[in-house]
């Protein structure tokens, strides 16, 4: 199997989770309150064995579940890409007694997983984290800290029930001096609050007084926790992209229909050859970013030396591509795609934020550039 031509089984499954998405996921999300965890829908994704699938499946799997929900329930996919996110490291990087703690309860959907790297002054400038873990008094080196500062503009707080939180453990030693946690959320000094934000899952902020955290809530190892936090974000970004596709894709089709059938200057609107060149271009683009994004995810789950290039590549052409499909598609629909509850009215909101979160487009052009100039051995 290559990257750019799925075999018939899997074909079929997409077709199968698209109208799953469509059939069982969308009712339960159009009943959740914006803003808020929507615990029926996490226990359905957990009844049909997608959250558990996360932690089976590789990279392209992943890819292919974000892109078939997303085509028909946004709330579908985020709510699953979340768990995801937020329980990777467990998966990863947690110990036999953290993972069986918690990863049961993440894949039945009873437990909601939260990531959170983010803060006031280090958003996609991961490195530059301020959280401090600051040895308790009385612990033994290594075996016991206080979590003191902010997270911000993370998603699913404050309903999470456990947070992997990344802190500094070593002060001035940049990306070398950060750890990560596993830290409950009822753990003392924990608070959160709501943040209002363009979105229709909960994102807020988080803060630590003095909180409690040992030994045993340590993810990987001390002051290795920023190979945690890369390690989970180039998974994770290719399917960013495969999200932006799904969206792309159903904005594709919707266009295709509403030209096809809407009549203008004595013809169908898909007469007009100005109208057919930019639905072609609409899927031009959306099929260049779907075989990035299969591309990367299966240099993923291949081991690949040059993953973090190939997943920023990734993010960065689908989420650019997905706000070009979305936006000529608001335009070749006009007005009528403008009124709340059309389904491009709700992809044109959905559209804008993954081209900002898990590493903004300036970042990822970063990232790129970066692989491109690194070793002059390696060119």
């Amino acid at each position: 199997m290559t990257a750019f031509s799925l075999e018939p089984a899997r074909l079929a499954w997409c077709a199968e989770l698209r109208a799953l998405a469509a059939e069982r996921l969308r009712p339960l999300a159009e009943k959740g309150e914006p803003g808020r965890v929507d615990r029926a829908l996490l226990a359905e994704l957990g009844a049909l064995g997608l959250l558990s699938r996360l932690f089976a499946s590789g990279a392209l799997d992943l890819c292919l579940m974000r892109e078939s929900l997303a085509h028909a329930c946004t709330g579908a996919e985020t709510a699953l890409a979340l768990q995801g996110l937020g329980a990777h490291p467990v998966h990863a990087h947690g110990t036999p007694a953290q993972r069986a703690r918690w990863l049961p309860g993440v894949s039945d959907g009873s437990v909601v997983a939260a990531f959170a790297l983010s803060e006031p002054g280090a958003g996609s400038d991961a490195a530059a984290l301020s959280l401090t873990a600051e040895p308790a008094a009385g612990a033994a080196p290594g075996r016991g800290w206080r979590l003191t500062g902010e997270k911000r503009w993370i998603s699913n707080a404050p309903d999470a029930d456990f947070y992997t939180v990344f802190a500094r453990t070593t002060p001035g030693a940049g990306a070398r001096g950060v750890t990560a946690f596993l830290v409950p959320a009822d753990r003392p000094g924990l608070t959160g609050s709501r943040l209002d934000m363009l979105s229709p899952h909960p994102i807020g902020a988080l803060a630590f007084d003095a909180v409690p955290v040992s030994a045993d809530d340590v993810l990987g190892e001390v002051d290795r926790g920023f190979r945690v936090a890369m390690d989970t974000l180039n998974l994770f970004r290719p399917s960013v992209g495969a999200f932006a596709v799904g969206m792309a894709q159903a904005a594709l089709d919707a266009t295709l229909a509403h030209t096809a059938r809407r009549d203008a200057f004595g013809g169908k609107l898909k007469d007009l050859q100005s109208v057919a060149h930019q639905v072609a271009e609409m899927a031009l683009r959306t099929e260049s970013a779907r075989l990035m994004v299969y591309a990367a995810a299966t240099a993923y789950d291949e081991g690949a030396a040059d993953v973090p290039r190939r997943s920023a590549m990734a993010k960065l052409l689908a989420t650019e591509t997905a706000q070009y499909v979305v936006d000529r598609a608001v335009q070749l629909h006009g007005a009528r795609a403008l009124q709340r509850g059309h389904l491009l009215e709700h992809l044109y909101r959905e559209v804008r934020a993954p081209r900002v979160y898990e590493g903004a487009s300036e970042v990822q052009r970063g990232i790129i550039a970066k692989e491109l100039y690194g070793n002059p051995e390696d060119r």
